[in-house]
């Protein structure tokens, strides 16, 4: 029995405040024996980056970036197994004790003649000379590896306190090194909640045409990563504030300043935001936030105006082939476009108690039942964003409706059916689309009575409309 799983009890106003922790940062004994195989060949080793940021917060370290003054090829003389990850900028991975770390050798970075990766680099052996490359205050701590010393050298301490996302140095010179840097520091500010300092973000806006040498996969891998967090919409806004958003995602933009009416009192484009942020509360999935922020994205360009309020007839349709054109320039995976395309198509769904268990039967075949829960996520988000509250009285009717019928083992698919293809060519029916349009009327044959699912009853059935269409 297949069981769908969202929450209808939530907290919409989570707590937004992380409690900076102690100096020193936790070593466990891995990472010591991982220094001390550096330290033993006369090297140093430091924690660095995101991973120091988060422990200061008090939040889940996810992974571990390390660096250290020896050079590329030292590194891969002191383990077993190593990957040149981009050995030429001097990283590698290394396998150590089950775990994959990655290690950059201190560098200083030539020009950037792409808006994305230097010329060349050149390997130092000054830690504060490679901090200083680095993009945010905030991501450029150290952690001496022997002794868990926290080494501050650029003002980040200070920058967290003051819950701020603030560039080193002149905030323009690190959008020209990397222009994915525009991007990172919204998605940063969407997973701790941070403002971003006034000449950073003057900066984001100034140099936001470095995101056009980007990679789409790149781009995507940014975007995810922002939807996905705790505070989508603070990611959100300053990519709109800085006009980042009108080179990312120009359709989106599409829905500014177009008022909707009725319970809406948000544009369209405010309300894509809110409902993104409101998807937090109901899935862990980026592809069904991305979806929340897309969904109504048909809306610009079927707008109409109506009596007393503006119309949107067709918006999902229209939306589902620019969520797909979306997800196919971002270069998405065709599980995660498919995903998000169904997602958007369907969002307009209307159950009511008065729907009959073939209505059921059939939304089930129309949406498929893997797709059932990432679309009540949506349709809860959706209404969590329009009126600040939810009721899910009528989702949990549906769903166990839903959940009943497929109890019962009712055909739902044409692959449900007691016949199948071999069992029609035998009856004399060729094979080809006459074989498809057979199977179609005898799925929806059983969509309305499920009893007629026994061999006997759809051979007969199957028999007298092929006669039909063969004489029509």
């Amino acid at each position: 029995m297949t069981t769908l799983h969202f929450p209808f009890s939530v907290d919409l106003a989570p707590s937004r405040r992380y409690c900076l922790a102690m100096a020193r940062f936790p070593l466990d004994k891995k990472i010591k024996r991982f220094a001390a195989r550096f330290n033993e060949a006369g090297h140093s080793l430091y924690v660095v980056g995101g991973a120091v940021r988060d422990h200061l917060l008090g939040i889940p370290i996810e992974d571990y970036d390390f660096t250290t003054d020896a050079r590329p090829e030292e590194v891969v003389s002191l383990f077993r197994r190593v990957i040149p990850t981009g050995i030429e900028h001097g990283t590698v991975s290394v396998h150590w004790e089950g775990e994959l770390y990655e290690v950059t050798t201190f560098r200083s970075d030539g020009a950037y003649l792409d808006s994305r990766h230097p010329s060349h680099v050149d390997f130092i052996t000054s830690l504060e000379e490679d901090l200083k490359r680095r993009d945010f205050t905030i991501n450029a701590f150290a952690v001496d590896c022997t002794s868990g010393q926290i080494i501050d050298l650029n003002g980040g301490y200070e920058d967290l306190k003051a819950r701020q996302i603030r560039a080193i140095g002149n905030p323009e010179q690190r959008f020209d090194e990397d222009g994915l840097r525009i991007l990172r520091a919204a998605r940063i500010a969407a997973k701790i909640d941070f403002v971003i300092e006034a000449r950073t973000l003057e900066a984001m806006r100034a140099k936001r045409d470095n995101l056009l040498p980007v990679s789409a996969e790149r781009i995507r891998e940014e975007l995810f990563k922002l939807v996905g967090s705790d505070h989508p919409r603070t990611g959100l806004e300053y990519l709109r504030e800085s006009g980042v958003l009108s080179i990312i995602l120009p359709e989106l933009m599409e829905g500014d300043g177009i008022e909707q009416g009725g319970m809406h009192r948000e544009t369209v484009l405010e309300h894509a935001i809110s409902c993104c942020e409101a998807s937090v509360h109901f899935t862990d999935k980026p592809e069904v936030r991305f979806a929340a922020l897309l969904h109504d994205i048909g809306k610009s360009r079927t707008v109409q105006q109506g009596e007393g309020r503006f119309t949107f007839i067709g918006h999902e349709t229209v939306g589902r082939e620019m969520a797909r054109a979306i997800m196919l320039r971002l270069k998405a995976s065709g599980e995660q476009t498919a995903l998000v395309e169904d997602l958007v198509a369907h969002h307009m769904f209307f159950y009511e108690s008065s729907w009959t268990d073939s209505a059921v039967r059939r939304f089930i075949k129309r949406v498929t039942l893997p797709r059932l829960a990432d679309l009540f996520a949506l349709r809860l988000a959706d209404h969590a964003a329009i009126h600040g509250s939810i009721d899910g009285t009528l989702l949990v009717e549906l769903k166990a409706r839903i959940e009943a019928i497929v109890a019962e083992g009712d055909a739902l698919t044409v692959k449900d059916l007691a016949i199948g293809g071999n069992e029609l060519m035998a009856l004399g029916i060729p094979k080809g689309p006459l074989i498809g349009a057979v199977l179609e009327y005898l799925l929806e044959t059983v969509l309305d009575d499920p009893s007629q699912n026994t061999s006997a009853r759809l051979t007969t059935i199957s028999e007298r409309y092929f006669s039909l269409i063969k004489t029509s």
